[in-house]
């Protein structure tokens, strides 16, 4: 397992399901989404200019919206995997 530093957030992608019309499958090709995924680990939080600790707020379990430019893909032990820092992820999919 990877482990999150700082206000780093880890997440593993939920793959979308392609959209079918009958038996025809419509792939989604030429759209840009953003990602949609799972957080997996999460940073304790960092320092702030004035010294201040700032908590990180995205829980472990969240689903979440990243940019589609931004997030570092990593692969560990075959799971594909994004790291990105807590205040770019663009929001938290509630159920």
């Amino acid at each position: 397992m990877v482990q999150a530093l700082f206000n780093g957030v880890i997440i593993k992608p939920i793959e979308e399901e392609e959209s079918t019309h009958g038996n025809i499958i419509v792939p989604d090709m030429g759209k840009e989404k953003n990602i949609k995924g799972e957080v997996v680990s999460v940073g304790p939080g960092y320092h702030s200019a004035t010294g201040a600790f700032i908590e990180t707020t995205v829980k472990v379990g969240n689903v979440v919206l990243l940019p589609q430019m931004g997030p570092v893909k990593v692969d560990h032990e075959g799971v594909e995997y994004y790291m990105i820092e807590e205040n770019k992820i663009l929001g938290i999919i509630k159920k």
